[in-house]
């Protein structure tokens, strides 16, 4: 169970990451993100959001494999309590994505961050002292 939870969280996030790396570069998708607020192309400056989203989720990759004993990375790192940053930030962005004003971006990021909201939690709990 663990190691489905673990794919489900790599998988969506990397489609985060995929799709934030795509702004950051000049993906017209900008009704999808930050409340719809832009079509098309982000503004210039705009686009740092994407890049910061994108280091953020790759960070909870690592700590999510980490946790879930993937030592793939050979750091001897003890990242103790971090999954429960990435449990919060998952379920922030439920929260975001459920009151957000665009109607495009609710509908794809809301079922995908509950999904990694979910499994996260997973993680964190099977992995719990």
């Amino acid at each position: 169970m663990l190691n489905v939870l673990v794919g489900i969280f790599v998988v969506l996030s990397s489609l985060v990451i995929f799709f934030q790396l795509a702004l950051l570069f000049g993906a017209a998708w900008g009704e999808f993100t930050l409340g719809g607020k832009w079509r098309g192309r982000l503004p210039a400056k705009a686009r740092l959001i994407p890049l910061v989203s994108a280091l953020l989720i790759g960070a909870f990759i690592f700590i999510v494999l980490k946790r879930s004993g993937v030592d793939a990375f050979r750091f001897q790192v003890d990242l103790g309590s971090w999954i429960w940053v990435a449990v919060g930030y998952c379920g922030l962005g439920i929260v975001a994505n459920a009151v957000t004003p665009s109607h495009r971006e609710r509908r794809i990021w809301l079922p995908i961050v509950s999904l990694m909201f979910c499994s996260s939690l997973g993680v964190a709990l099977l992995t719990a002292n």
